[in-house]
């Protein structure tokens, strides 16, 4: 059996070996000869207090190995003679879409009023050098969509996540 749960450790228990085993087995109240495993799904920081913690997701395996991690490859078909679909921005959802259409068998057609990265950089240099703005390529449009310069994050609010560690991987 696998149970995914949530975990908070302090920086000096973090040093600790075997600490996410002890924590997991107080957390799921069983004998920490049971569990086989404990998967790092998440590491955090919460620094927000004088007290830093870590922040962990883990996958606790109770007398049963880890299991391998799924197959994620694709043969992917010849699209160039499949029906269009065509799709809008170039950010991260375009380029997850055009991915998709391709593996479900059809030809994407991607609509990008932006430019490439590279041309990009010149109009975000323009805005804020000399607070001139290209409308069609800004740090909203353009190749990457505003995904290409935030920090990394990206979040959904959605509560039907489905398989998002397939898109990660």
């Amino acid at each position: 059996m696998v149970k995914e749960i949530q975990l908070r450790i302090s920086l000096v228990e973090e040093r600790m070996e075997q600490i996410l085993f002890h924590k997991s087995s107080k957390v799921l109240g069983i004998d920490k000869n049971q569990i086989s495993a404990v998967k790092v799904l998440r590491k955090s920081i919460d620094a927000r207090k004088k007290k830093i913690l870590f922040n962990y997701k883990v996958a606790v395996y109770i007398d049963e190995e880890i299991s391998e991690k799924p197959d994620y490859t694709f043969d992917y078909k010849d699209v160039s003679e499949a029906k269009e679909i065509h799709i809008i921005g170039f950010g991260p959802a375009g380029m997850y879409a055009a991915l998709r259409c391709i593996e479900l068998g059809f030809k994407p057609v991607v609509l990008e009023r932006g430019k490439n990265v590279q041309e990009r950089r010149r109009d975000l240099k323009a805005i804020n050098q000399d607070h001139i703005v290209n409308n069609d390529s800004n740090y909203c449009f353009g190749e990457g969509g505003a995904g290409t310069y935030s920090d990394g994050k990206l979040y959904t609010r959605s509560l039907k996540r489905g398989d998002v560690r397939r898109i990660f991987e």
